[in-house]
């Protein structure tokens, strides 16, 4: 596999809870938090969605002391760089031999259509079988519960990884309208789920080239994590 210097970043098309019908859609910190600290690195992203087109920004991440955090507000302010978010091309339509490594972002609202893109499933497979760095933050690793591999078993079977836990969404208050719990249904499929120790602690998991994060929080890391994995000392 020859060194591309390009990301793929996946967000959610999904804009609201589909019975509490509280807005919801990508959390912004977890897209330029992530995107800051690659392009420094020197590697060029482009963003994808499960249908293509408009992205929705869960409207919290939009808060004054969330954007605070990391140079998020001055990402919000740049209108070329929001306008990515207008029409974002459909998985389906990415070539794996164009990138070094996927990004999974979060926000609730990728509970609802990633797990059920079979176009993703099939993409993220395609980037681990051929080598490439996988990865993914907060709810986000829930575009990996229905990814199989060749051989039939699950992507995160026995392997080390995180992702939002229970106890934040209960203290999000959100315990009655997430469909699933990400930290059980990674447990389910054999995956060994590490928490921090405090919720909303930043933690980061590297297993291989699979690389994860439990919330907001941790993007930033797993982009260093990313990073040092596609370019060693």
């Amino acid at each position: 596999m020859s060194a591309t210097k390009r990301i793929l970043v996946v967000v959610t098309n999904v804009g609201e809870y589909e019975k509490a019908g509280m807005r919801t859609g990508l959390w912004l910190g977890e897209l330029t938090h992530f995107w800051d600290h690659a392009e420094r690195a020197g590697f060029s992203l482009d963003i994808a969605s499960p249908s293509g087109g408009m992205i929705p920004i869960d409207p919290e991440s939009l808060a004054h002391d969330v954007l605070a955090e990391l140079g998020t507000e001055r990402r919000y302010r740049d209108r070329r760089f929001m306008n990515l978010l207008d029409d974002t091309r459909k998985v389906a339509d990415v070539d794996v031999e164009d990138y070094d490594a996927i990004y999974l972002t979060g926000g609730h609202g990728v509970m609802f259509d990633f797990p059920r893109s079979d176009d993703l499933e099939s993409l993220v497979a395609r980037f681990h079988e051929s080598g490439r760095v996988v990865s993914a933050v907060c709810h986000g690793p829930c575009g990996l519960l229905n990814v199989t591999l060749s051989n039939g078993e699950p992507l995160v079977r026995d392997r080390d990884v995180t992702g939002f836990s229970w106890p934040e969404e209960e203290a999000a208050g959100r315990d009655d309208a997430v469909p699933y719990s990400l930290q059980e249904e990674l447990k389910r499929l054999g995956a060994h789920y590490s928490v921090a120790g405090r919720p909303f602690e930043a933690h980061v998991v590297e297993d291989d080239r699979l690389i994860t994060g439990q919330n907001p929080g941790s993007a930033r890391g797993v982009a260093e994590a990313v990073v040092r994995r596609l370019q060693p000392a």
